[in-house]
């Protein structure tokens, strides 16, 4: 099997064993006792898993796409909210003894991170009778040739090895050494998609498992540049030694988790740019710019998650909050209730959403929104 990623980068196909295949580490990465994936090569910097030959494939992807003059889509970072409650707002529920909302937050992003496997599932149609031009040498045709298997097993970890779910619930237990986690965490968390109303296919002349993945991916796409606050926020917050008990050790879990991501991003952009400049076919036989689909998806979502995450973040934090606070205040670790809340909502970040997102549907399809 060929791995040596400088003839990667002049490459433009490759099997699922090479883009699943992981380089030679000094030393494993151990996280709270589970080996996880990645590890330590010899000048002992991390390296992440599964990437010697995916990130030189994902870089010769992006390369073909630039010859060919088709821009990669960026998806503007001033529309990512910020996090809730933000740096200042956590260290202070800490410092005063009000962890539940803190340790319910960092257990909620390792639950999400668990889910992300399910990518594996998602079902990629016969790609070469949808799409009019040719799709040999892309990212759309390596999905299934190992970049969503890669993905599925970085987020969930696979067989003997952890993944993201075990280095957060690491990074959380290193910082507030082994908190008492809330019994109803998952139970809230599926309460809340449970809430969400399914919504109408905004684009029903094209095949419907084709529109499932390309939204699929849209989505997948937006929630891992949006995570980029959470990984500051976390860098940030277990960093402090103020409130962390391994301050060094728990930030850097949280890197390496960060450095991981990056291939989920880039070929998640790289191959929904991909189709962006392509032409689809309709189940009527008729075509469809995919630069239509794609950035009607993407302002779909974006607005959906611009106007709606900050207020299901905050409907979350406060309930929790509200909670921890009045247990909080039975103890000498907390001052009066009222003032923490005051000092609380004070540290808040102010932040209104963009106009904007960027990727504005034409006419054609302003009514599919």
């Amino acid at each position: 099997m060929a791995t040596d990623a400088s003839s990667a980068d002049e490459r433009l196909q490759f099997t699922a064993e090479e883009l699943l295949a992981d380089g030679d580490y000094r030393e494993p990465l151990i996280a709270n006792g589970v080996r996880c994936h990645g590890g330590f090569g010899e000048d002992g910097q991390y390296r992440s898993p599964r990437t010697v030959v995916r990130r030189p494939a994902i870089r010769a992807w992006q390369a073909q796409l630039a010859r060919g003059g088709a821009p990669l889509i960026d998806i503007p970072r001033e529309l990512m909210p910020p996090q809730y409650p933000n740096v200042e707002q956590s260290v202070l529920l800490l410092r005063e003894g009000v962890r539940d909302p803190i340790v319910r937050g960092l257990t909620i992003i390792s639950i999400v991170e668990g889910f992300g496997a399910i990518i594996r599932d998602v079902k990629v149609p016969k790609l070469g009778e949808l799409v009019v031009e040719p799709l040999e040498g892309t990212a759309l045709a390596h999905l299934r040739r190992g970049l969503f298997e890669a993905h599925a097993r970085d987020e969930a970890g696979h067989r003997d090895q952890g993944g993201h779910k075990q280095m957060w619930e690491a990074a959380r237990d290193l910082a507030l050494e082994n908190p008492k986690i809330p019994r109803d965490v998952l139970m809230r968390l599926m309460g809340r998609r449970g809430r969400r109303k399914p919504a109408k296919r905004p684009f029903p002349e094209i095949d419907e498992d084709l529109e499932r993945m390309l939204s699929t991916m849209a989505q997948v796409l937006v929630v891992e540049v949006f995570a980029e606050g959470a990984f500051e926020w976390g860098k940030a917050l277990l960093g402090n030694a103020e409130v962390s008990a391994e301050p060094e050790r728990a930030s850097e879990m949280v890197r390496f988790i960060q450095s991981d991501e990056s291939p989920h991003v880039e070929y998640l952009r790289t191959a929904l740019s991909e189709i962006r400049a392509r032409t689809l076919r309709t189940v009527h036989g008729g075509t469809i710019p995919g630069r239509t689909v794609v950035d009607g998806l993407l302002h779909r979502i974006l607005s959906q998650m611009t106007r709606n995450r900050p207020a299901e973040q905050r409907e979350d934090a406060r309930k929790s909050l509200s909670e921890a606070i009045e247990a909080a205040s039975n103890q000498k670790a907390a001052k009066a209730t009222k003032a923490v809340v005051e000092e609380f909502e004070s540290l808040e970040t102010s932040w209104t959403p963009p106009a904007k997102t960027g990727f504005e549907p034409t006419p054609a399809v302003e009514g599919a929104q």
